[in-house]
C-alpha cells in the first residue's frame, strides 16, 4: 500500500513538473495596439516626392545695369520699402552736371525760338502791307518780292529755332535716363532681404552668363505660395484648381488649406533624380501667410478623391498584400485576414471587403513575432 502511494506521489509530482515547464515555455503574448474598423472620410492623394519650398509671388533680386560707387544706401536689410522708392544710388555727379547743362541750354534754345519767331512774325506783317500797297500802286514789284523773301527766310529760322528746342528737350531726356540708371529702385512694395554692398564701395553688373549675388534681394511677404515636384506617375492626376493641403516643417503638424494654381507642362529630367512635374500650389486664405518666411521646407497634398461615410482603418494597420491582423478577444489571438480596399492615403484606407464596423485590428504591424494565430494582449497608452 505505502509502495503505491510512493508511486502516486511521483506520478503525480511529475504532472506539477510538467505543468511549470509547459507554462514557462509557453508563448508568451505580445504587447499591441488595436483600433476599431470605423466609418468617415477617405480621400485619394498625391504628395510630393521631395521636399518643396515656401516661394514669394514677388521677389527680385536687384542689380545695377552699370558699375560704379555707391553714393547713397538709405535702405537696410529688414526694412519696408514702397514702390518707387531709392534703393541705393551710384555716384553721379557727372551725369547730374551733364542733365543741368542740357537744361540750361534748353533756356537758351527758348529764348532764341522767340526771338526768331518774333522777327518771322514781323517779317510776314510787312510783306502783307506791301502786297497791299503794291495793289494800289504805290509800291514796287521788287519791294514786294523782297518782303515776301524775308518774311520765309525769318520763318524758316523760326522753324529751326523750335527744332532745336527740340533737340534740347531730347538732350535733357538722355541726361536724365543715364542719371535714372544710376539710381536702383524698388519696383513693388516689399522687404529688403539682403544688401550686398556698403557706402563706398565699388559694384558691378552681372557679366552675361554668370551669376553674380543681387545688389538688393527685394521679397514681397505678403503673397506666398508652394513649389514642389511630383513624381511623372502621379502628375496626369493632377489638375489646376485642385484643392490641396500645405504642411510646412518649421509649423508642426498644422495644415493649411490650398489650391493647385499651375502644373509645369514639362518635366523635369536631372541626373541622379526621378523624373518629376513641379506644381504650385496657393494658400486660401492670405492670413495663412502669417509669420511664415520664403525658403521654409514645405509639403503639398493633392485632394484627387473623395468618399464619405464608407468603411475604413488607419493605412498603417495595411500590411503587404493587402491583409490586416484582426484581435480575436475570446483567445487573446490574432488572425490574418485577406481584404478588399479602395481610396488610400498616409492616413486612411477605404474597406471594400472583408471587415466589418467595429472589429478590432492591430496597428502596431512592426512588432517582432507577430503572425497569424500569435497571443497579444494590448498595450494600454
Amino acid at each position: 500500500m505505502v509502495k503505491w502511494r510512493f508511486i502516486l506521489l511521483l506520478v503525480f509530482s511529475g504532472l506539477i513538473v510538467a505543468a511549470v515547464v509547459f507554462w514557462l515555455q509557453r508563448d508568451k503574448p505580445i504587447a499591441v495596439k488595436i483600433t476599431e474598423v470605423s466609418r468617415g472620410e477617405v480621400e485619394r492623394t498625391v504628395t510630393n516626392t521631395r521636399a518643396g519650398t515656401l516661394n514669394a509671388c514677388r521677389r527680385a533680386r536687384l542689380s545695377p545695369s552699370l558699375g560704379g560707387q555707391i553714393a547713397r544706401l538709405p535702405v537696410s536689410e529688414g526694412e519696408v520699402v514702397k514702390q518707387g522708392q531709392v534703393l541705393f544710388e551710384i555716384w553721379n555727379d557727372d551725369l547730374s552736371a551733364q542733365l543741368q547743362l542740357a537744361q540750361s541750354e534748353i533756356s537758351a534754345s527758348n529764348a532764341l525760338k522767340q526771338q526768331a519767331c518774333i522777327q518771322a512774325d514781323l517779317a510776314r506783317s510787312e510783306a502783307k502791307r506791301l502786297d497791299t500797297l503794291l495793289a494800289r500802286g504805290l509800291a514796287s514789284d521788287e519791294s514786294a518780292e523782297k518782303a515776301t523773301g524775308e518774311a520765309r527766310a525769318s520763318q524758316a529760322a523760326c522753324d529751326a529755332a523750335s527744332a532745336r528746342v527740340n533737340v534740347s528737350q531730347a538732350r535733357i531726356a538722355v541726361a536724365q535716363a543715364a542719371l535714372n540708371r544710376t539710381l536702383l529702385l524698388a519696383p513693388f512694395d516689399g522687404t529688403i532681404a539682403e544688401v550686398n554692398g556698403e557706402l563706398g564701395e565699388y559694384v558691378t553688373p552681372s557679366p552675361v552668363g554668370i551669376q553674380t549675388p543681387p545688389a538688393i534681394d527685394l521679397i514681397d511677404n505678403s503673397c506666398l505660395y508652394v513649389s514642389a515636384p511630383i513624381d511623372e506617375v502621379d502628375a496626369p492626376q493632377i489638375r489646376t484648381d485642385m484643392t490641396a493641403r500645405i504642411s510646412l516643417d518649421a509649423f508642426g503638424r498644422e495644415f493649411f488649406e490650398g489650391r493647385v494654381r499651375r502644373v509645369a507642362p514639362y518635366v523635369q529630367d536631372k541626373e541622379k533624380q526621378a523624373r518629376t512635374v513641379d506644381i504650385e500650389v496657393d494658400f486660401l486664405s492670405e492670413k495663412d501667410n502669417v509669420n511664415m518666411l520664403p525658403g521654409y521646407t514645405a509639403d503639398v497634398e493633392v485632394i484627387i478623391d473623395v468618399h464619405n461615410d464608407n468603411l475604413r482603418i488607419p493605412t498603417e494597420a495595411l500590411l503587404e498584400g493587402n491583409k490586416v491582423y484582426v484581435y480575436d478577444a475570446d483567445f487573446d489571438s490574432i488572425s490574418e485576414v485577406k481584404i478588399k480596399t479602395g481610396l488610400s492615403n498616409w492616413q486612411f484606407t477605404e474597406i471594400i471587403e472583408g471587415l466589418e464596423l467595429g472589429q478590432q485590428i492591430v496597428t502596431s504591424i512592426d512588432i517582432d513575432g507577430l503572425a497569424d494565430g500569435a497571443l497579444v494582449k494590448i498595450e494600454q497608452d
